[in-house]
C-alpha cells in the first residue's frame, strides 16, 4: 500500500472505510459512463447493421480474392484516416469500428493472407485452422455475440460444440481418468459433483469465487479509459484493489486458491485444466485470469461455420465499403515520425524499396514488443515512458502445434465436436515446470499438456467442402530457445537437425493422440508441426508466443493496467489487440473496443452493451 493509502488507513476507522468504498463505487460508476473527456465522437453501434444471411461462399478461390489482396502502392486509398499494422482480430476489429463511422482505414499484413491467428492454410487437400478452436459467450443476447454480429454485418455463423465440450484426461493408459466438462451454469456444477462425490462444498465455492472475481474485470477497462492522473490516483491510493474483486485476487495464483478449496488432486487438476488457453502453469497463473475462462464457457462453446477464415472474410468488405483496404504481403518495417516525434504513417517494404504511406493515426496490432522494439527509431525506443512499459511485460511461452490430415469421415474415425486436454498425471505444476526447464531432447519425450480437437468435426460445412477427409489439431507449448538456432533458416528448408527435433515432438504427441482416437492411427495422410519459430515467421510473434505478452500474475497488477493502454507515449500512435487487454479472440476484441473508445472519445463498451440490450428487447417483442 502506498504512503497515502497507509496514512488514510491509520486515521480512518474500518466503518469509515466502508463509507469511502461505497462513495468511491458510486463515483466510479459515474466515471465509467462519462469516462472520456471532451465531445464524444460517433458510435459504431448507433444502429443494428446486421443484414439477412447471404449464401455461404465455399469456393476457396473466391474467398482468396478477399483474403489475399497483395500490396501495391497503387492499391493504397487516398486521404486515409488511419493505418492499422497487422490483420489479427484486434487489427481488423478496430478497422471495422472506424469504418462504421465512415473512416477510411488501411490494414497492412506481412503474411500472404489476412486474419492473423484467424487464418487457415491448406496442405495436401486438408484445411487447417491455426488459432480458433472454440469461443464462449455467444448466446444470441450476449454482448460478445452482438459485437461480432455488428463487426460482420450478421454474416458470421456459429455452430455449438457438443456437450460435454471439453474432456480432461489424467494419467497413463493403464490408470486413465476422463472427466467431462459440461456447459450450463447448473449442469457444469452438477456433473462435476457426480465425478467428485464429497467435494460439493469445494466445487460450489470454486464457481462462486470465479464468478465474483470475473465480474470485476470491468475495472480493468476503466483503468485504461480514465484520464491517466485519475487512473494513477486509484492505483496509488489502493482504491483500485479495494473496489475491484478482479484486482483483489489478481496477485493470487491459481494453485494457491485451488489448493485451499480441496485436497483431491484430480479435482485440483480439473479445476485448473483450462490454463492452457492463456498459457501459464497454475502456480504462475493469476486466479483472476483463470476465473474469466471458467465463466467464458459456462454458457457453452461455439465454432465458426466454414472455419476460422470466415471471420476475416466477412470483416474486410465493411472496411472496403468505407473506402479502406486490407492488403497482404505488406511488411511494415518502421513507423514514420515527424520532427515532433508524432506518428504520421508507416514504411512498407516492397522488395528492396520502401513505400511510405501516410495517415493522421497509426494503430498497431503487431504487439507491444514488435511496436516498441522494432517499428520505432532507436532514439525513440529509449524514451523512459516506453522503457517503463516494456519493463512491465515479458514474452509469453512459445506455442507448438501439430496438424494432422486423416482419410475418413468424423463418423468413421470417432471424431466429435469437442476438445480433449491430455495430462500424463494430476501434478500439473511439476510436469509443466520440468518440461519447460528441461533440454529439448528430454522434453520432447515427456510433453505435459496436449490439447486435441477436430476442426472438421466442429464445422457442419466440412463434409461438403472436403468430403471423406478429416483433420485433427494439437496445441501445446515449447521453449523458444529449443528452436532459436534455426530461426534464420529458410522456412520450408530448415536443417535436418530441426526436422528431426520436430519429428521427436510429433512422434510423442501422435502416440498420445492415437490412444484417445485409435481409429485414426492407420489412416493419417498428412502430419506436420508448427514450432515457436514457425509462429515467429507467419504471425510475427517475436519469441513464438501465441498469446502475446505473458499472462502470468505480474500482467494483472493495477499499475500495469493503468500504464499500458491504447495511447502510447508517441502522439497519434495507438495499440490494439491482445496486449492492450487480454489474450485470445475475445480478449483481442476487447482490446480493439478499448482502442476504439480512446480514438472516438466515447465508451464503446457501453455502446455495445446498449445495442445488445436493444437487440434483445427487439427480439423479445417479435416473439410476443
Amino acid at each position: 500500500m502506498t504512503v497515502l493509502a497507509s496514512t488514510l488507513q491509520h486515521f480512518v476507522p474500518d466503518n469509515m472505510w466502508i463509507a469511502v468504498v461505497v462513495i468511491s463505487l458510486a463515483l466510479v460508476a459515474i466515471m465509467f459512463k462519462y469516462v472520456l473527456v471532451g465531445t464524444p465522437g460517433p458510435s459504431p453501434f448507433a444502429i443494428d447493421t446486421r443484414e439477412p444471411l447471404k449464401p455461404m461462399v465455399l469456393d476457396r478461390k473466391l474467398k482468396n480474392k478477399v483474403l489475399k489482396q497483395g500490396f501495391l502502392a497503387s492499391k493504397v486509398p487516398q486521404d486515409l484516416d488511419a493505418i492499422v499494422v497487422g490483420s489479427g482480430i484486434g487489427g481488423l476489429a478496430i478497422a471495422v469500428l472506424l469504418a462504421k463511422v465512415d473512416k477510411k482505414v488501411l490494414v497492412l499484413e506481412q503474411h500472404d493472407r489476412a486474419g492473423g491467428c484467424c487464418h487457415t492454410f491448406t496442405e495436401q487437400g486438408f484445411e487447417f485452422d491455426v488459432g480458433i478452436h472454440y469461443i464462449g459467450e455467444l448466446l444470441d443476447h450476449k454482448p460478445l455475440r452482438c459485437l461480432i454480429d455488428q463487426l460482420t454485418d450478421g454474416q458470421l455463423q456459429w455452430e455449438p460444440l457438443d456437450n460435454p465440450f471439453d474432456k480432461v484426461v489424467l494419467g497413463p493408459p493403464e490408470n486413465r481418468r476422463i472427466y467431462p466438462i459440461y456447459s450450463g451454469k447448473k449442469r457444469y456444477i452438477d456433473e462435476l459433483k457426480k465425478c467428485f462425490p464429497g467435494e460439493e462444498k469445494a466445487i460450489d465455492e470454486y464457481v462462486r469465487l470465479s464468478k465474483k472475481v470475473a465480474n470485476g474485470v470491468w475495472f480493468m477497462v476503466l483503468l485504461k479509459l480514465l484520464p491517466t492522473p485519475l487512473a494513477k490516483f486509484l492505483v496509488h491510493t489502493g482504491l483500485a484493489n479495494r473496489l475491484s474483486s478482479f484486482f483483489r485476487y489478481a496477485s493470487r495464483s491459481l494453485t494457491d486458491v485451488v489448493n485451499e478449496l480441496t485436497q483431491n488432486k484430480d479435482l485440483r487438476a480439473v479445476m485448473c485444466y483450462i490454463f492452457g488457453t492463456y498459457g501459464k502453469m497454475p502456480k504462475e497463473a493469476s486466479f483472476s485470469m483463470h476465473s474469466l475462462l471458467l465463466c467464458h464457457y459456462l454458457n457453452g462453446a461455439w465454432y465458426p461455420k466454414g472455419g476460422a477464415s470466415e471471420i476475416a472474410y466477412h470483416m474486410i468488405p465493411i472496411i472496403e465499403k468505407a473506402g479502406g483496404a486490407v492488403l497482404v504481403r505488406a511488411p511494415v518495417n518502421r513507423i514514420l515520425l515527424n520532427d515532433a516525434k508524432e506518428a504520421i504513417g508507416v514504411s512498407v517494404l516492397k522488395g528492396q524499396e520502401e513505400v511510405h504511406v501516410h495517415a493522421p493515426i497509426v494503430i498497431s496490432d503487431a504487439g507491444i514488443f514488435n511496436t516498441y522494439e522494432h517499428l520505432l527509431p532507436k532514439d525513440v525506443q529509449t524514451m523512459p515512458a516506453i522503457q517503463k512499459q516494456l519493463s512491465m511485460v515479458q514474452h509469453g511461452d512459445g506455442g507448438l502445434s501439430i496438424f494432422i490430415g486423416v482419410d475418413g469421415t468424423k463418423e468413421e474415425l470417432g471424431l466429435k465436436a469437442d476438445n480433449y486436454f491430455i495430462f500424463p498425471e494430476n501434478n500439473l505444476d511439476e510436469l509443466l515446470e520440468g518440461y519447460m526447464k528441461g533440454n529439448r531432447e528430454e522434453s520432447s519425450k515427456k510433453i505435459p499438456l496436449i490439447f486435441v480437437a477436430s476442426p472438421s468435426a466442429k464445422d457442419p460445412t466440412w463434409p461438403e467442402r472436403k468430403p471423406g477427409k478429416s483433420t485433427v489439431t494439437v496445441v501445446s507449448f515449447a521453449n523458444y530457445a529449443w528452436f532459436e538456432e534455426w530461426k534464420d533458416d529458410k522456412v520450408k528448408n530448415r536443417s535436418i537437425d530441426y526436422k528431426e527435433l520436430k519429428e521427436a515432438f510429433i512422434s510423442k504427441i501422435l502416440e498420445a493422440v492415437t490412444e484417445i482416437f485409435p481409429k485414426i492411427k492407420d489412416r493419417i495422410e498428412y502430419v506436420d508441426a508448427g514450432t515457436p519459430i514457425t509462429n515467429q515467421h507467419y504471425i510475427g510473434a517475436p519469441k513464438g508466443e501465441i498469446y502475446g505478452a505473458d499472462h502470468g500474475i505480474p500482467r494483472f497488477s493495477v499499475e500495469l493496467n493503468a500504464t499500458i493502454r491504447p495511447q502510447t507515449p508517441i502522439k497519434n500512435l495507438f495499440l490494439t489487440g491482445q496486449d492492450v487487454m487480454l489474450c485470445g479472440f475475445a480478449g483481442a476484441l476487447t482490446g480493439a473496443l478499448t482502442c476504439g473508445s480512446v480514438i472516438l472519445n466515447r465508451n464503446l463498451h457501453l455502446d455495445a452493451i446498449g445495442l445488445a440490450k436493444r437487440v434483445k428487447n427487439g427480439n423479445n417483442k417479435k416473439k410476443e
